[in-house]
C-alpha cells in the first residue's frame, strides 16, 4: 500500500464555525449591569443627595465645598477618566450603557414580539408594520401596559438618589412618611410620563438627532479612536447583501462609517456578518479597530497599543492626581465642624449674645461637649454643654455674656469635643465698652 492510499484512508472531520451572539450578549450583560449599578450606587451610600441640606453625600459623608479635596479630587478623577474613556472607545457608551438606547432597544423588541417581525414605532414618518392577526386592541393595550410597568420601575429610579430604602419601601407600599416629600406624588408621575413617552414614540430617534451627550462625546473622537473596520479587498462577498445595514438600529451603513457619524459602536453589524459568514466557514467582514487602519494583510485588525498609551501619557498624570486627592480627602475628611459668631442681640452698650453652631457630616448618631474657658462660671450662660445629634445636622447653642464684665477686650475660648474623640477650640475676643 503506498503512502498516498494511507493518507488517503485518513478520516478529515470538517466542522463549521459555530453562530455565535457572544458580542450580543456581552452587551446586553452591560447594559443590564449599568441600570444595575445606577441603583446600588445610592443605596450602598457611595453617592447621593440629600434633598433637605441641599448638599451630595459621598460614603456616608455630607460634602461641603470646604471639603476641598474631595470635591475637586472626584472633579478631576471623572473628568480625566471621561475623557480617557471617549477618545479610547468613542461612542461605545451610547452603545454599551446609556440607558435610553437600552431602554429604546427593549421597546422595539417588546413591539416587534407583541405587533410583529416588522412593527416598529419612529418619528420618520413612515406606517408601522403591525401584523394582521396581531393588529387588535388587546395586542396594543398588553404592549402598552408592559411599557407602563417599566416606565413606572425605571422612575423609581431617580428616587434612590435623594432617599434611603426604607423611605422609597413607604413610598412604593402607600404608607404615610413624614420624611417623603409633599410633592413627591407628582415629581414621580411626572417621571413616569417622560419615560413612558420616550419608550413609546421617541426611542432613537433621540440617539439619532437629539442627544447632545454624544456630540460632546464626538469633540473627543480621532483617527485612532475605536470604530468599524471594513475588510474592502472581500467586497465582492457584500454583492446584494445588506444584513449589517438591517441589523443597525441606527440606520447606517457600518461599510461606511466615518469619524463624525452617528455610530455607537454597539457592535451588532459585526455579530451579524460574522453569524451571516460563519455559516459558510468563513470569517466576518467587519471588525472593530483601535487605531488608524492599516493597508497590509497581516496588520488589518491589528490593535494599536501605541494610540491608547499615548492618551494614557497625557491623562493618567490627572486621573491619578484626582485619585490621590480624593484618597487624602477620605482620610483627612473632617467630621465635625465649629463656628462661633455674633447674634447681634443689643445689651446696654454692646453685643452680649454669640450662637455656637456644631455641626455633624455624619449620617450617625453623635455626642459633642461644648465648654468655655476664660471666663468664670459666673461671668456667661451657655445654653447647654452638649450637642446631641440623632444623625447628620447643625445644633446652635445661645452663650450670654453677662453684664459686669471689666471694659476692655476678654478673650474666651469655645471648646468642643467628641465622644470619638475630635475636638476642636474657636477663640472669641468680646469687647465691653466703657459706661
Amino acid at each position: 500500500m503506498s503512502s498516498i492510499d494511507s493518507v488517503s484512508k485518513i478520516q478529515v472531520k470538517v466542522e463549521q464555525p459555530k453562530v455565535s451572539y457572544k458580542l450580543h450578549w456581552q452587551r446586553r450583560a452591560l447594559q443590564f449591569a449599568t441600570i444595575l449599578i445606577a441603583v446600588l450606587i445610592p443605596a450602598t451610600g457611595l453617592f447621593r443627595i440629600d434633598p433637605v441640606a441641599g448638599a451630595f453625600v459621598i460614603l456616608g459623608r455630607q460634602i461641603w465645598w470646604s471639603d476641598f479635596w474631595l470635591v475637586f479630587g472626584t472633579w478631576m478623577l471623572l473628568a480625566s477618566g471621561l475623557v480617557m474613556v471617549y477618545s479610547t472607545v468613542g461612542t461605545s457608551f451610547c452603545g454599551w450603557s446609556c440607558p435610553q438606547n437600552t431602554l429604546a432597544e427593549w421597546a422595539n423588541y417588546l413591539t416587534r414580539k407583541i405587533l410583529g417581525k416588522r412593527a416598529e414605532i419612529n418619528l420618520h414618518g413612515e406606517k408601522m408594520q403591525v401584523a394582521g392577526k396581531k393588529n387588535k386592541w388587546p395586542y396594543w393595550l398588553l404592549l402598552g401596559f408592559i411599557l407602563m410597568l417599566i416606565s413606572m420601575g425605571i422612575a423609581l429610579i431617580p428616587l434612590f438618589y435623594f432617599y434611603d430604602l426604607d423611605i422609597i419601601w413607604s413610598f412604593i407600599t402607600l404608607r404615610e412618611d413624614t420624611r417623603l416629600a409633599g410633592s413627591i406624588h407628582y415629581i414621580y408621575t411626572i417621571f413616569v410620563l417622560v419615560v413612558f413617552v420616550d419608550i413609546t414614540f421617541i426611542r432613537h430617534f433621540w440617539c439619532r438627532f437629539m442627544c447632545v451627550y454624544k456630540v460632546w462625546q464626538h469633540g473627543f473622537k480621532t483617527k485612532q479612536t475605536l470604530h468599524l473596520a471594513y475588510d474592502k479587498s472581500r467586497a465582492d462577498e457584500c454583492i446584494k447583501c445588506n444584513y449589517c445595514v438591517t441589523a443597525c438600529f441606527i440606520e447606517l451603513d457600518p461599510r461606511k462609517t466615518d469619524i463624525y457619524d452617528t455610530c455607537i459602536n454597539c457592535g451588532e453589524c459585526v455579530t451579524a456578518c460574522d453569524n451571516l459568514h460563519a455559516k459558510k466557514g468563513q470569517k466576518g467582514l467587519l471588525r472593530f479597530v483601535l487605531g488608524e487602519r492599516r493597508d497590509k494583510k497581516r496588520a488589518f485588525f491589528r490593535v494599536n497599543l501605541g494610540s491608547l498609551s499615548t492618551r494614557m501619557k497625557w491623562t493618567m498624570p490627572f486621573t491619578l492626581i484626582g485619585l490621590t486627592m480624593f484618597i487624602w480627602g477620605i482620610l483627612s475628611y473632617d467630621r465635625y465642624h465649629l463656628a462661633v459668631y455674633r447674634a447681634d442681640v443689643m445689651q446696654s452698650h454692646g453685643i452680649h449674645e454669640y450662637r455656637i453652631g456644631v455641626s455633624n457630616k455624619y449620617y450617625e448618631p453623635a455626642r459633642v461637649s461644648v465648654s468655655v474657658e476664660g471666663l468664670s462660671a459666673n461671668q456667661y450662660k451657655l445654653e447647654s454643654t452638649q450637642a446631641v445629634f440623632d444623625t447628620v445636622g447643625r445644633i446652635d447653642l445661645s452663650l450670654r455674656i453677662l453684664e459686669g464684665l471689666p471694659a476692655g477686650i476678654h478673650s474666651l475660648l469655645v471648646r468642643v469635643q467628641s465622644e470619638d474623640g475630635w475636638q476642636a477650640s474657636y477663640r472669641v475676643q468680646h469687647f465691653v465698652e466703657r459706661s
